[in-house]
């Protein structure tokens, strides 16, 4: 038996066979001519092209498509497809052309001093596989369903190929807070990072702690009992949650609460129960334009929004304007070649500089509101001008639709705080509303990437973050409007506690997330 520790990445459980993912040695091209070579190089970008967009296709989770919609970005990228033509009329096969490429740009992701480029590094390494896998035949092992998987690393769009039933995932490389592991919370996949498996010989079964972090290859009985006894427990623990899930959530002295879901796609709405929820917190508008060719028109935005707003029933529906840029670029859309995106032309500033984008975007949130309880909040506001600009431009969107016939409201207008300017000048902000970003928020605070696992602990909330949410909602209540919190803090129930302390009495989490949430916001 061999005991392994290792960084809890995301929470869970997990006993299986285990399976060791290993590198596949292939065989490299002959080189045919180069007219051959690009049409090869062309065609195996265009098979991960179609492949990367069923995945996007068939995902609603808002981090999966903004992961996929990077890789798609790159392969169009000219800085990509550029020197492989050229590396290609020098006389290299298109399968040594494009590994020469990619290497050198990973090599450049992996040694820059921006935190976001060392984090895409797993994405040019996870594009130069899938294209080599079409330029030269599968390499890749198939992860049976229920399996340990050890590997040194693993790729997004691999991760997301998999059926994780029942399994888990164990990293030698990689971070608490790199993609593979919010795409795993995501999903419920325990998983483990840091892992030492160079020890790691031949064995049958594993079990996977991922709450206390540890692995057991080739468990004993003894190891196999007090696992299970712990296995019941926490799956005793969810079902004592999911007691709380329809009923509202009031804290142990009574206190009303109000949970509301974030929704990434409005496909996830069929699962759920409206009777479970207050509303919802955030909608994500990015899945309309991730993967198409040309940009939704109003009335393919007005139908979806609608769709949305009369599921609530009368329940409040904050839908977020567009967030493009940062690391959710949108081609034809976000400026290409940023030398820090997180910190650049993302969010409202990006739409206040492409306002016949915005307009389109307002006129059909507008139409929407006529159907519900519509509220519209707007990303990365760090001026309360850029705030006005929206409110101009959302009167302005209801006075031409009434002005030509066209039914429209006035929603309330909001921010999506997590800018640390605007969060500590709330009152300078002429909103209606406003909803915590705390993943930005934090690492904006902390000046620490929330892709770095070296950073990991400053990616935490600390002291500085609860003082700043405790001043937001002491203003919230004495200027009565709203504060509430969307960010992926509010779907971890041991936050919950903390939250209510600091006086924020609506929140918005993951859909998976709102038995937990409830129930700990009863036993509060």
């Amino acid at each position: 038996m061999l005991r392994l520790a290792g960084t809890p990445a995301s929470p869970g459980l997990a006993r299986g066979p285990v399976f060791r993912l290993q590198a596949v040695e292939r065989t490299a091209r002959r080189v045919a001519s180069a007219q051959a070579e690009r049409d090869a190089i062309a065609a195996a970008i265009a098979e991960a092209q179609s492949a990367l967009a069923a995945l996007a296709d068939q995902t609603a989770d808002e981090e999966a498509a903004g992961i996929l919609a990077f890789q798609l970005a790159l392969l169009e990228d000219d800085e990509i497809t550029g020197p492989t033509h050229a590396a290609i009329r020098a006389g290299r096969s298109a399968d040594e052309a494009w590994r020469q490429v990619l290497d050198a740009l990973v090599a450049d992701y992996e040694s820059a001093e921006d935190t976001y480029f060392r984090g895409r590094a797993a994405d040019l390494r996870d594009l130069r596989e899938r294209v080599l896998d079409a330029l030269l035949g599968d390499a890749q092992q198939s992860i049976p369903a229920g399996s340990i998987v050890l590997a040194e690393d693993l790729a997004p769009s691999r991760f997301l190929a998999c059926d994780w039933s029942e399994g888990g995932l164990v990293l030698q490389r990689g971070g608490a807070t790199g993609h593979v592991a919010i795409l795993a919370r995501a999903r419920g996949v325990p998983m483990l990072v840091g892992v030492d498996l160079s020890r790691v010989e031949a064995c049958d079964e594993a079990l996977l702690d991922a709450q206390d972090g540890c692995l057991v290859l080739g468990p004993d009985a003894s190891s196999r009992q007090d696992f299970e006894r712990r296995r019941a427990a926490h799956a005793e623990r969810a079902r004592a949650d999911a007691v709380h899930l329809a009923p509202e959530a009031n804290t142990a002295s009574g206190e009303r609460v109000h949970v509301l879901i974030n929704v990434a796609r409005p496909e996830e709405l069929a699962g759920i129960d409206v009777e479970h929820v207050d509303g919802i917190g955030l909608v994500r508008t990015e899945f309309l334009f991730h993967g198409r060719e040309q940009l939704p028109d109003e009335e393919e935005q007005y139908r979806v929004y609608r769709h949305i707003a009369k599921w609530a029933a009368g329940r409040p529906v904050t839908i977020r304007t567009l967030d493009a840029g940062g690391d959710k670029p949108i081609p034809g859309l976000t400026r290409a070649g940023e030398s820090n995106p997180f910190l650049g032309v993302r969010g409202v500033r990006l739409s206040l500089r492409r306002p016949e984008v915005l307009m389109v975007q307002l006129r059909a949130l507008a139409r929407a509101a006529v159907h519900g309880n519509v509220k519209v909040m707007v990303p990365m506001i760090a001026l309360p001008e850029e705030l006005a600009q929206c409110r101009e431009l959302l009167a302005q969107a209801v006075r031409e639709l009434l002005a030509s016939g066209v039914q429209a409201a006035m929603p309330p207008l909001g921010m999506m705080v997590e800018v640390p300017a605007a969060a500590l000048t709330l009152a300078d902000f002429d909103a209606d509303f406003y909803s915590i970003g705390s993943n930005d928020l934090l690492q904006y605070l902390m000046a620490a990437s929330r892709d770095e696992p070296e950073l990991a602990t400053l990616a935490s909330p600390g002291p500085a973050f609860w003082r700043l949410l405790e001043d937001m909602t002491d203003y919230g209540r004495t200027a009565r409007r709203e504060v509430s919190l969307c960010g992926d803090l509010a779907s971890d129930a041991q936050y919950v506690p903390e939250l209510l302390r600091c006086g924020l009495r609506t929140l918005s989490v993951a859909p998976a997330a709102l038995a937990s949430v409830k129930a700990a916001v009863r036993r509060s």
